[in-house]
């Protein structure tokens, strides 16, 4: 049986700057990993990371704190890329994902 998931992407025009204390930046692309099947999640997150040029960045959101994925990319990436929490659980974990320069 062939079980297809579309994923939609959009981009959202944001009108004015965010203004909340969440730490979200409205000019950073959002990959929500809740969406993706489990089987193909952090393939799919290291193809989008792999996109984000040096002085780029990318927010992920997570269902779950991504430690093992933390693992990995520390293990492909070294230092290359800084990791800083955006918010915590309990319904999404939101990660930004830095490239160094």
């Amino acid at each position: 049986m062939d079980e297809t998931t579309h994923l939609q992407i959009t981009e959202v025009a944001h009108a004015h700057a965010h203004e909340c204390a969440c730490g979200a930046d409205d000019s950073l692309p959002e990959l929500d990993a809740r969406v993706i099947p489990h089987a193909i999640r952090h393939a799919a997150i290291f193809g989008a990371l792999s996109a984000v040029k040096p002085g780029g960045a990318m927010v992920l959101v997570a269902p779950h704190d991504p430690k093992p994925l933390l693992a990995q990319l520390a293990q492909r990436e070294g230092d290359a890329v800084v990791v800083s929490y955006l918010e915590e659980g309990p319904e999404a974990w939101r990660l930004k994902f830095t490239r160094r320069s």
